[in-house]
């Protein structure tokens, strides 16, 4: 009788290490397509830039634009989150105070950088409305919730379209406001916050 073989190999990586792992080729990506354009930089390069080959490149992201999806996503759950807070009678600003209170992000890519080039990469211009496209179903379901309306009512869901039209506007003027190297990241987060704030005070009266 033989013994039952064990298994070989590396273990598989859990989901926390998969998303970091997401996490450092969106910055590669992005770094490299700011550095040298999106039509010149491989897959291979990105891996090379994060210590992995270009099959890993693959086996996370289906295109080499799709690689900066980490980036253009975060926030999803904490708008979600906060729309879920929002108390009625109240400004639908207040309920993001916090967000604009967090710390500085760390250093990294020029995500503002970035968004400017969704404006004349289609690749990535189609990767960042996805991203947008698939954030809204979470948008509405948050004001549903917040709301006690059913899942199936249409109110949320042009609530939901309201407000991810007018983040996305937002961010996208400030990413072109904030275009001049010399703007530091204090003024550049303080004028997205501007930003989003008018944003939100903007489309409240439809929300409310």
């Amino acid at each position: 009788m033989t013994a039952a073989r064990g298994r070989t190999g590396r273990p598989p990586l859990s989901e926390e290490r998969k998303a970091a792992v997401r996490l450092e080729i969106a910055r590669a990506a992005v770094g490299l397509f700011i550095a040298q354009g999106v039509a010149a930089t491989t897959g291979e390069q990105i891996g090379q830039a994060v210590g992995v080959s270009a099959r890993t490149v693959w086996r996370y992201f289906p295109t080499k634009e799709s690689c900066v999806r980490p980036l253009l996503s975060t926030g999803v759950d904490a708008i979600s989150a906060a729309l879920r807070q929002w108390r009625p009678g109240r400004p639908l600003r207040e309920a993001f105070d916090h967000v604009w209170e967090t710390e500085p992000d760390p250093p990294g890519p020029d995500v503002g950088a970035l968004l400017r080039l969704t404006r004349t990469e289609p690749g990535l211009r189609a990767v960042w409305l996805r991203t947008h496209d698939e954030a809204e179903p979470a948008f509405a379901r948050a004001l549903a919730e917040r709301s006690g309306l059913p899942a199936d009512d249409m109110r949320p869901a042009v609530w939901a379209a309201m407000l991810n039209a007018a983040l996305r506007a937002a961010v996208e003027q400030h990413a072109q406001r904030t275009a001049d190297p010399g703007t530091t990241p204090a003024a550049a987060r303080a004028d997205l916050a501007d930003a989003l704030r008018t944003a939100l005070t903007l489309t409240e009266a439809g929300l409310s």
